[in-house]
C-alpha cells in the first residue's frame, strides 16, 4: 500500500524545499503535467516510499526514484569558446600556481566546467570549455575524426618535399600521424604552414615537425570542429550560439 513519507505541514515548510511534481519535471523526464500523472499512477518514490501527492514537498536529502531508478534535476549545459593565449595551461588547476584556462573564464558561469582536450602551455588558439560530458567525450574520441586547423610558424622554410611527406603520413614513436591537408600559408614565407589534422595525440604537431628537423616557433589553433576565431581576440572567450551547439552535436552524431 502506498506510504506517504513524513513531512512538515505546508505552512511550516522551509523555503529551500521543492514540490515533487516540479522536481520530477526538472529532471527532463517529462513536463510538469505529465509529472502529475506519473505521481498519481504510483511511479514516483521518495526514499523508497510511493508518493501519490503532486504537491508533496521534498527536503534536501530526499532521494527520488522513477520506477526504481534515481532521478536528479538536469544541470544546464554551458559552452564557452576561448581563444587561449600563451603561458596558460589547459588544466582545471595547477600545482605550480600557473594561470589555467579556467582562471580566464572564472565567474562567467555558475556551473562547474572543464576544457575539451588540451593545448600545451605555449600553443594559442581555440579551446572549448563546457560541462557537457557526453559531447566532450565525442569531440575527443578518435572515431569521430574531429578536424582541427593550425597555423604553424617554423624556424626554417618547409620544403615542398616535406609537405608531401607529411601529407602521405609520418610515423612517430606512438604511431602514424594522419594529416588531412597541409600547405604553405598564402602570402607568407615558407616558414608558415597551415595544417589540418584529426589526430588527438599529445603535442603531435610539434613532434611531427621535429621528426623532420624543424622547430615550431609559434603554434595557433585557428579552427576546431567547425568553430573559428572570427571576432574573438586572443585571451577572450564567448558563449556559443545555439546554432553552433547544434552543429557540434551534429558533428558527432
Amino acid at each position: 500500500m502506498p506510504r506517504r513519507p513524513s513531512q512538515q505541514s505546508d505552512y511550516q515548510t522551509p523555503p529551500d524545499t521543492i514540490r515533487l511534481n516540479k522536481y520530477v519535471a526538472s529532471t527532463g523526464l517529462c513536463s510538469r503535467r505529465k509529472a502529475d500523472e506519473l505521481i498519481a499512477a504510483g511511479h514516483i518514490q521518495v526514499n523508497d516510499a510511493v508518493v501519490l501527492e503532486m504537491g508533496y514537498r521534498l527536503k534536501a536529502k530526499d532521494v527520488v526514484k522513477y520506477k526504481g531508478k534515481v532521478i536528479s534535476p538536469e544541470v544546464e549545459k554551458v559552452y564557452l569558446l576561448l581563444n587561449k593565449p600563451k603561458n596558460v595551461v589547459t588544466t582545471v588547476s595547477d600545482e605550480r600556481g600557473r594561470t589555467t584556462v579556467l582562471d580566464i573564464v572564472d565567474g562567467a558561469v555558475e556551473q562547474r566546467v572543464y576544457p575539451v582536450g588540451r593545448l600545451d602551455r605555449m600553443t594559442t588558439g581555440l579551446l572549448l570549455i563546457t560541462n557537457d560530458g557526453d559531447l566532450a567525450k565525442k569531440l575527443t574520441h578518435p572515431s569521430h575524426e574531429v578536424r582541427k586547423v593550425y597555423h604553424v610558424i617554423l624556424d626554417e622554410p618547409v620544403t615542398d618535399e616535406h609537405l608531401k611527406q607529411i601529407l602521405k603520413g609520418v610515423t612517430l614513436e606512438d604511431g602514424l600521424v594522419p594529416v588531412d591537408s597541409i600547405s604553405h600559408v598564402e602570402g607568407k614565407t615558407k616558414h608558415e604552414v597551415g595544417i589540418t589534422i584529426h589526430s588527438g595525440k599529445n603535442r603531435v604537431i610539434r613532434r611531427l615537425f621535429a621528426s623532420l628537423g624543424y622547430q615550431v616557433v609559434k603554434l595557433d589553433r585557428t579552427m576546431f570542429a567547425g568553430l573559428t576565431k572570427k571576432g574573438l581576440p586572443r585571451g577572450n572567450f564567448r558563449m556559443l550560439e545555439k546554432k553552433e551547439v547544434i552543429m557540434l552535436k551534429h558533428f558527432t552524431s
